[in-house]
């Protein structure tokens, strides 16, 4: 396939976009480099470092044999530029990176508010809008997140997307499918809410195909791909606003830092590997909705943790200490969450799950780096509420 990966140059577009090259697939990284932006506003890089990305695309050239294409738009913004790419390009597919990404960042004043809005928001809505006016049949591939469900105990197993309800009448009662009730805990995720609606409408009134993967939290850092060389390694986010919960235990572990659980740890995660992040992309795209076909929703999550029991594994494992830190979320103390995942499991994924050399391997990768990390953006300054 002739694929466009919107924020290919990031932590889940850049080892996908490798993988599918690697795959034999045609691909273009369409990115405006905001995230290599916002470490320069956090003052915080990656903890692995992070070459630029006509390096990265040198060397997986010199490695592979295969070239990736680059090119430098905001699609948030540059509504023409991005008509004429698809125009003239003609994908097969595209997938869909390109929004910020962290709950913390877009609760962190309402500027990051705003912004994340703006970006996510116009970014989703100009795709489709340019797939419907290109006229080309497009398979979309969003990346979206389990936290569109909420986190509060649902007393269910959260379905893939949809929910079967009756609504009773006088003379009957009308069966109905709808899409899972929303319950957004930050201005991301209810961003990504909002793009569940884009979806429907556009699947409906111009049938487009689109794919939907409610992600859980990654952990893991590199893909057989980003391992290959130094210089195509991919990012390692450890900071209060970007740095994903097991990672950054991890790192703290690496560096003889207190486990930072907020709260009581009671809250209940959804998690994938990274490796198998690019695997259900490529799923995705290997099993794409056929025309007139409703909205393919999956639950990218392989399995579920409390917070705290992640932080006492990986105390068991370092000897590292936890420390209990106030929550700056607005959000259940405890929570139960069950979540059907059986569309990518009929589909051939055979699941990363937890394991103590796995998670060594990551403390390895983080030792390696420590030197790079800044103490002091570790702990939390993003807060719910003033």
């Amino acid at each position: 396939m002739r694929i466009v990966v919107f924020g290919g140059d990031g932590f889940c577009g850049w080892p996908t976009s490798l993988h599918l090259s690697n795959l034999g697939h045609e691909v273009k990284i369409v990115d405006n480099l905001s995230r290599r932006n916002i470490d320069n506003e956090l003052e915080c890089q990656s903890l692995t470092p992070i070459s630029t990305i006509s390096n990265r695309i040198q060397t997986w050239k010199e490695i592979s044999n295969k070239h990736i294409e680059f090119e430098n738009l905001d699609i948030a913004t540059e509504y023409c530029r991005l008509l004429d790419l698809l125009t003239n390009y003609k994908p097969d597919a595209v997938v869909h990176f390109a929004e910020q990404r962290a709950a913390p960042y877009s609760m962190k004043s309402p500027k990051h508010k705003i912004y994340t809005v703006q970006n996510n928001l116009n970014a989703t809505h100009n795709i489709l809008c340019a797939i419907v006016e290109s006229g080309i049949d497009i398979h979309l591939v969003h990346l979206g997140t389990m936290g569109v469900y909420g986190y509060t105990t649902s007393g269910m197993k959260i379905p893939e997307g949809y929910l079967d309800v009756e609504i009773p009448s006088e003379s009957t009662r009308l069966k109905s499918r709808i899409l899972y009730p929303a319950s957004p805990g930050s201005i991301y995720h209810m961003t990504k809410t909002q793009d569940a609606l884009f979806f429907q409408f556009y699947s409906n009134n111009d049938g487009l195909r689109i794919t939907d993967l409610h992600q859980g939290v990654v952990w893991g850092t590199n893909t057989k791909e980003t391992n290959l060389d130094e210089r195509l390694i991919n990012r390692f986010d450890y900071d209060g606003d970007y740095g994903t919960v097991l990672n950054r235990f991890l790192m703290q572990s690496a560096i003889d830092f207190p486990l930072t659980v907020y709260g009581s740890g009671g809250q209940t995660r959804a998690f994938i590997h990274i490796q198998d992040t690019v695997k259900c992309i490529q799923l995705a795209l290997e099993n794409a909705p056929k025309s007139g076909e409703p909205v393919h929703i999956f639950n990218q999550v392989t399995e579920t943790f409390r917070v705290r029991d992640l932080a006492e594994l990986v105390a068991q494992l370092t000897g590292t200490p936890v420390q209990r830190v106030d929550n700056p979320r607005i959000e259940a103390d405890e929570n139960e969450l069950e979540v059907e995942n059986e569309k990518f499991m009929k589909l051939g994924l055979d699941p990363i799950t937890l394991s103590e050399g796995l998670l060594m391997e990551i403390k390895q990768v983080a030792e390696k780096y420590s030197h790079r990390c800044d103490k002091d953006k570790i702990m939390p300054k993003s807060k719910w509420r003033n």
